[in-house]
């Protein structure tokens, strides 16, 4: 349906089968399967012409993408883990490697996740504005160490963080991996949550993460 006919979301802005797939992005909430599962029962009414996508589905597309209000999350989003290198828009390059990614009209084809890439810049039409910036920030390469592994060796405060197990933003392997390399990092590995457990049950996280700071768990 959206790649036969001209869909517009109440912005203006075209849904194309490609920005359908970034409601996968909800998938890493605990809550989000059952989000997105709602919002496609509701995405078809009988209007004047015959079926068509609802309204109320549309603006849920548009409150799950709120880019114009988080510009910087878009421009930034892959920069921010570059070391000495560019990423040159590392996730639309790794997605043309997986065929199961490519939209097609008859086969099922799968969602994507907390990733930023190059069309957004104008498709969006909050982010059209940033496309130069964002085409410097991917290029650029001077970017320094994000920190000093011997500074993190030595560490002498205590500290405590949660791995979620099952967690789709954050590769628990590597997360492990960082924490093993700070001295006196306790770390909870669970599969209780998912990645917005503070949102979900900040108290008893955050309690849990005091407690261990404190030895009492």
């Amino acid at each position: 349906h959206l790649a036969e006919h001209d869909v517009r979301l109440p912005t203006g802005d075209r849904l194309t089968p490609r920005r359908f797939q970034q409601l996968g992005l909800d998938f890493g909430a605990s809550d989000g399967f059952e989000r997105i599962h709602y919002l496609l029962e509701e995405a078809f009414v009988d209007g004047a012409s015959g079926r068509e996508l609802s309204y109320t589905f549309l603006r849920g597309v548009e409150n799950a993408q709120h880019y114009d209000t988080n510009p910087i999350f878009a421009i930034l989003h892959e920069a921010i883990y570059c070391q000495g290198k560019a990423s040159r828009w590392s996730a639309e390059r790794v997605r043309g490697e997986f065929p199961a990614f490519a939209f097609a009209a008859d086969a099922p084809f799968l969602f994507t996740g907390e990733m930023i890439y190059p069309w957004m810049f104008e498709e969006y039409a909050a982010l059209r504005p940033l496309q130069e910036a964002a085409e410097i920030l991917a290029a650029y390469d001077g970017w320094p160490a994000l920190y000093d592994p011997a500074v993190l060796q030595a560490n002498t405060v205590p500290g405590a963080a949660t791995i979620y197990y099952n967690d789709m933003y954050v590769d628990r392997t590597f997360a492990e991996q960082t924490a093993a390399t700070i001295c006196g990092m306790k770390t909870w590995i669970t599969n209780e949550y998912e990645h917005n457990a503070l949102r979900a049950d900040g108290e008893r996280v955050l309690g849990r993460l005091l407690q261990m700071v404190r030895g009492e768990v």
